[in-house]
């Protein structure tokens, strides 16, 4: 029995690529289904798809140590030749296979250290292939133990605490910098990717007032529809700045276009209240003298990165933290397997008691023909019982036993003790 697990990602891939070869939910349940009436991967006994925007896994149990069929799968699946995507796959197998799998959920494998998202396109993964029944007991026993990994990551280390790109220390700092950031007045200059991280990361720390400002209308509405944000356009947008607590410029202009002049027109009219600017634009939206203005704060870019870093290097600073629970759990999953080996010799010492004991019984009740059905069913509960007790106690032996290294040398006895073949029956 192998465990495998052949996947590109974006250390492998680039966008396009992974973009062609990604699942949807139907894809995978479509595909998973085809697993499960024996016309996909014939060497697989279980199968698990991790499709995300980053990456694309399939883990099976097989008996082969080969990826070929594998690779054919996913290249028919997909209808991409397989010899353009060979060179950007990767394959582990069995060992490796359980450490990529609890580094993913962790966030040790993400393109952003931590990420919080992975661990429930993990936990997605394992319900999708529950709902077509091509889950078995080691892939779900592995990918459960990666999701228990994933969260202790996230709950007894640092990992995931720290902002991890510039949107999202926007949205920290802006958090930061009011009283109450569900009742703060929030105004998104753009409608781009950046100001979409931002207007989400906002959303998670609790901002319930944003008001996305853009050049367009289609594009601004495009984005408050998916976060609940309201819309208005450049032309209103001073308007907008003097009942606003803070300001996220982010378009894709060549060039400033909030100067020091139109600011100080607005400040008259705020009453004293503080404007606080962050502007995440490459190049920047607001004139650096914006920030001298009287109730002006103005973070620009290369305070956040100096930000960014630091947050990036507290994250890695848990990685061996992390990487201590992975250890721990990968431990526990590798007991459970070493139990496995132990199971069927357990499974053919109880058919080996039950078959004397009928054989016996079977005996002794011929000699008995007399005997009432009371009586015959009493002495079957008598000889069910005995049997019972008697291997009990070397079943519980052989069970505490199997996550140990001596196990094998266990197995060997109780084989030569109970006379079981040295290649038991399967279960």
């Amino acid at each position: 029995m192998h465990i495998h697990c052949l996947g590109i990602n974006h250390h492998t891939a680039s966008v396009s690529l992974r973009e062609k070869l990604a699942f949807n939910d139907v894809q995978i349940q479509s595909a998973l289904a085809r697993q499960g009436c024996g016309i996909g991967v014939s060497i697989s006994t279980e199968m698990i798809i991790l499709s995300t925007c980053n990456r694309v896994e399939v883990y099976v149990i097989s008996n082969s140590e080969s990826s070929d069929e594998l690779e054919i799968f996913l290249s028919e699946i997909h209808d991409i030749h397989r010899d353009d995507l060979a060179p950007h796959l990767y394959h582990h197998i069995d060992q490796e296979a359980v450490e990529h799998l609890l580094q993913v959920t962790a966030g040790l494998d993400s393109l952003v250290l931590g990420e919080p998202q992975i661990l429930g396109q993990v936990t997605h993964a394992l319900q999708l292939a529950r709902g077509q029944n091509t889950v078995g007991p080691i892939l779900s026993r592995l990918f459960q133990r990666a999701i228990h990994a994933g969260k202790r990551a996230r709950t007894e280390t640092l990992i995931g605490r720290n902002p991890s790109s510039v949107s999202s220390l926007a949205a920290s700092v802006a958090e930061k910098t009011v009283v109450s950031i569900d009742e703060a007045q929030i105004v998104v200059l753009g409608a781009g990717e950046m100001a979409e991280l931002a207007v989400e990361a906002l959303r998670k720390r609790g901002a319930k007032k944003i008001l996305v400002v853009n050049r367009t209308q289609d594009r601004a509405l495009a984005l408050a529809e998916r976060w609940g944000a309201e819309t208005s356009t450049f032309e209103h947008l001073l308007k907008a700045l003097i009942r606003a607590d803070i300001l996220i410029a982010s378009t894709g202009a060549p060039h400033t276009i909030i100067h020091s002049p139109q600011i100080k027109k607005i400040i008259k009219k705020r009453e004293g209240r503080p404007l606080v600017m962050i502007d995440i634009a490459v190049p920047r939206d607001i004139d650096s003298d914006v920030g001298e203005l009287p109730g002006v704060r103005l973070f620009d870019m290369d305070g956040l990165n100096t930000q960014l870093e630091d947050s990036l290097a507290k994250r890695s600073a848990e990685v061996p933290h992390v990487e201590r629970i992975l250890l721990e759990e990968k431990a526990r999953f590798d007991d459970y397997l070493a139990s496995l080996d132990m199971l069927p010799l357990i499974a053919n010492l109880r058919q080996q008691a039950e078959s004397i004991r009928q054989m016996e019984l079977s005996k002794t009740l011929r000699r008995l023909p007399n005997l009432e059905d009371n009586d015959r069913e009493r002495i079957e509960a008598l000889t069910q019982a005995l049997v019972k007790k008697l291997v009990d106690a070397p079943i519980r032996r052989l069970r505490s036993e199997a996550s140990e290294a001596h196990a094998p040398q266990y197995a060997t006895v109780a084989r030569a003790l109970f006379d079981i073949p040295e290649k038991p029956t399967s279960l």
